[in-house]
């Protein structure tokens, strides 16, 4: 036992400037340990899921004796994978770090982050996996400020995701095998382990823990390959959708689908569940070793996804959609002074900053774009919530730029194009009828546009 409450946060956080030492915590305050875990790719209906794909971790996670607690409205506010992990870092939506797409990571105000804040604080801080897209820049195997230890994956190619990848160890380029021995999951895990083996006893710790799994190409590792292959997985009305004449251009210029795509992508779907039971495996070593060192009764874990995953749904196959798919991730987060539940409310991964730094009992001086969930965490109170997430995409050559408004009733879209669609989740949960040129709803489209000006605009 440290003496000290530990938080373990899987997930991101903080926006903003550099951390003011005249605001560390006293020296009688409670220290939280933070982990962060960060899974790629990962769709929101893994779970929890009615057939559990991932048993470790969704057994603890619905334990009723456990802390977690499961946040069922959970989103990304860019669902991609740099401009999210850079909102969770920061706390800034992706127009204000300037990060808003994958070639982006170079911008980052590395003073800037959750990181760089914790290490000011008197945190060991450390990363394993996957950091920004297109990391290390060209700059050399560099490591950003803010971490003590550092892993962090060197971009290369699709074939390098769980084999034959390279590492930054301590500034030093280290490249694995294109073994089972050498599946970067298990590489990921046992680093991980080792930081926390290896962290000093009297100060907080602050890990970032990023597998690249499930992210496509997926390959599941050996001893998990076929283990899903009979697995029932959803067909949803909105797989292959048939009639998308009230869809944007974009998704109308999408080719039908035939019965060999519905094969092929509930496929992809199984593998990418495969995938996961890597992940489930490291959760569990993780648990297990924080319970032996005494810290598990005294720690917060939080699991998040950097986006979700749209596997046919609207046609769409990948992320950068608008939709359920793209936008919503698994959100957890256990917390041991809290009684396990299933949480409503609407969250995204910009609230993770401010809930991180009022936990560990650190104010940067920064102006945070999400709300701290201490609040609804402890008390149930959903004071300075809006109950409704802000979501945006910058465009490419695939999906032109967007900018969205989720509410537990409604969603409505906003194209660079001009286009607009309006969803009433409660009716149409796939999101199948657009309603935007419904003349009955012109009052809620007004409504609802100017609230998302605000956004933009702020």
């Amino acid at each position: 036992m440290r003496g000290r409450l530990s938080v373990i946060a899987v997930l991101m956080l903080g926006y903003g400037a550099a951390f003011l030492p005249a605001l560390l915590p006293q020296e009688d305050s409670t220290r939280l340990n933070v982990l962060v875990v960060v899974t790629d790719d990962q769709s929101w209906d893994s779970i929890p899921r009615s057939v559990p794909v991932m048993p470790f971790l969704q057994k603890r996670v619905l334990d009723p004796a456990d802390h977690w607690v499961v946040f069922s409205n959970g989103f990304v506010n860019t669902p991609l994978c740099c401009p999210a992990r850079t909102t969770m870092l920061t706390g800034g939506y992706a127009h204000h770090t300037g990060v808003e797409d994958n070639a982006d990571g170079r911008l980052l105000d590395e003073s800037a982050t959750l990181a760089a804040w914790l290490d000011g604080a008197g945190y060991h801080t450390g990363l394993v996996g996957k950091y920004l897209n297109l990391y290390p820049f060209g700059r050399g195997p560099y490591v950003p400020e803010g971490w003590d230890r550092w892993w962090g994956r060197v971009q290369g190619g699709p074939e390098t995701l769980y084999r034959g990848f390279t590492l930054v160890e301590q500034g030093e380029p280290v490249t694995y095998s294109r073994t089972a021995a050498d599946y970067s999951t298990d590489v990921f895990a046992t680093k991980a382990l080792e930081f926390l083996d290896d962290a000093p006893s009297d100060e907080p710790f602050f890990l970032w823990f990023a597998p690249t799994a499930p992210h496509p190409p997926v390959v599941p590792a050996a001893r998990h390959a076929g283990r899903y292959a009979d697995l029932v997985v959803p067909t949803p009305p909105s797989l292959g959708e048939t009639d998308v004449s009230d869809k944007p251009a974009w998704v109308r210029d999408l080719l039908a689908f035939d019965a060999e795509d519905l094969a092929e992508v509930r496929d992809e779907r199984r593998v990418s569940f495969e995938a996961l039971l890597g992940v489930d495996e490291a959760m569990r070593g993780i648990i297990e070793e924080l319970r032996a060192i005494g810290e598990l009764d005294e720690t917060v874990i939080v699991y998040v996804s950097d986006n979700g995953f749209s596997f046919g749904e609207h046609r769409w196959i990948k992320k950068t959609c608008p939709y359920e798919e793209c936008i919503r991730v698994p959100f957890l987060l256990r917390l041991p002074d809290v009684e396990h539940r299933i949480e409503p409310a609407m969250v995204s991964v910009v609230d993770l900053a401010p809930t991180i730094a009022e936990l560990v009992g650190v104010t940067p001086d920064v102006t945070f774009d999400g709300v701290s969930l201490v609040p609804l965490l402890r008390e149930d109170s959903h004071e300075g919530r809006t109950g409704e997430v802000f979501a945006e995409w910058v465009g490419d050559d695939r999906i032109p730029a967007w900018w969205e408004l989720r509410r537990s009733a409604w969603t409505y879209i906003e194209l660079a194009t001009g286009e607009r669609e309006l969803y009433d989740m409660r009716r149409d949960p796939y999101q199948l009828v657009n309603l935007a040129a419904d003349p009955t709803q012109s009052g809620r489209i007004a409504a609802m546009s100017a609230a998302l000006a605000a956004y933009r605009d702020a």
